[in-house]
């Protein structure tokens, strides 16, 4: 089957820069992770995919010799078997990813490399929470409760998942969780390691399980817990709860949360990274005469002067009135774009008046049909 282009694999453009790579590279190895995907071969494949894409536009030598010769220009680079993970030089970033999100390296089993993990309970899974906030909340700032359904320790055995005393230490693997195998050839000797199949891994064997949660250490319970939002957070932005996921498994190490934001759509208010633009309509007596009006930010109500003679269209700006800059000092702009409102209803006295005002030169609009729609596109932006 073709090789797709890499550029297609990670979703971006061919002029993203190595930070828009990198980027992109993590939101797939994110969703296309095994954990995430047990049993899924063509997420398997789909991950393989994105890390072979990676190992080239993260290169700048790579990357510019695919864009000149495409994926023939990589042959002396992979060989003729193609891409191997051996071949990939960005483990460690690689690995960072992952084990900021779930604790551990995901390197091993999954690309025919065995690895053994230390003898012990396994650690409890994440959990993952989508937390709507308006506005006003990402302007300020603001601490929320959230209800969790998730495995909690069981206290009827203090998440042993024995009764009483009934956990021993393995007979099989003498507490270390691993099993090693030695065999001899004219090669050498060679030792194999693997989990051990009595005790999971654990190091330990229940004799007899807890009544309450059945020999797991944890049961299903439903909690809740605080998080604080910073200000001018946004939509894909994360805050990780350390040690609020689910229990681990007979005593293991409880899993995070992934508190994940998702801005609301305002009535007013239309952001634009760190500035808010908000339309405004004004009559045609005020867009004429000028006039000081009254505006609704984020923060309250201000007063805003309406400069004489102001085109539809047009853009004024209140400085400091837009949203925090995250991790940063200082904020955005509130952008108020102007639109001159025309009325549909009007009284007898109100089209005699204007029939009285279109008479008058100073309210037509300038002479030369060209020069006057030339002027309406660049106050329209066309």
């Amino acid at each position: 089957m073709a090789k797709r282009d890499y550029y297609e694999v990670l979703g971006v453009d061919r002029n993203a820069s190595q930070e828009e790579i990198k980027k992109a590279y993590r939101r797939q190895a994110l969703k296309y992770h095994p954990d995430r995907n047990p049993g899924d071969k063509e997420a398997e494949e789909k991950f393989k995919e994105a890390a072979e894409a990676y190992e080239v536009l993260s290169d700048p030598e790579k990357r510019e010799r695919y864009n000149r010769f495409g994926h023939e220009g990589l042959r002396d680079t992979f060989g003729s078997g193609g891409f191997q993970w051996s071949d990939f030089s960005h483990v460690r970033d690689f690995e960072d990813i992952f084990e900021s999100f779930f604790g551990e390296s995901i390197f091993g089993d999954f690309f025919g490399r065995r690895t053994t993990r230390q003898a012990g309970p396994q650690r409890g899974s994440d959990l993952r929470v989508t937390l709507p906030l308006s506005l006003e909340e990402i302007a300020t700032g603001v601490e929320k409760k959230i209800r969790l359904k998730r495995f909690e320790r069981c206290n009827a055995c203090g998440g042993s998942g024995a009764k009483g005393r009934s956990a021993r230490v393995c007979p099989i693997c003498h507490g270390t969780g691993q099993v090693r195998q030695v065999s001899r050839s004219f090669l050498g000797q060679f030792v194999n390691v693997t989990t051990c199949d009595r005790c999971g891994g654990e190091g330990r064997v229940v004799e007899e399980p807890c009544p309450v949660c059945h020999g797991q250490g944890r049961v299903r319970g439903v909690s809740t817990i605080s998080v604080k939002i910073p200000p001018g957070v946004g939509n894909g932005n994360y805050i990780p709860l350390r040690g609020q996921g689910n229990a681990g498994p007979r005593g293991g190490p409880p899993g995070d949360v992934m508190v994940f934001i998702e801005e609301e759509e305002h009535k007013d208010f239309e952001r634009h990274g760190d500035d808010i633009l908000y339309e405004l309509p004004v009559s045609f007596s005020q867009a004429a005469l000028g006039d000081e009006i009254e505006v609704p930010t984020l923060y309250g109500k201000v007063r805003m002067k309406l400069p004489a003679g102001i085109q539809s269209g047009k853009v004024l700006r209140l400085r400091g009135k837009g949203l925090p800059r995250l991790q940063a000092y200082g904020k955005g702009d509130q952008l108020v774009r102007i639109h001159v409102w025309t009325p549909t209803r009007l009284s007898d006295r109100e089209k005699t008046l204007l029939k009285e005002l279109a008479k008058l030169e100073n309210t037509a609009p300038p002479k030369g049909g060209r020069s006057f729609f030339k002027r309406v596109k660049e106050t329209f932006g066309g």
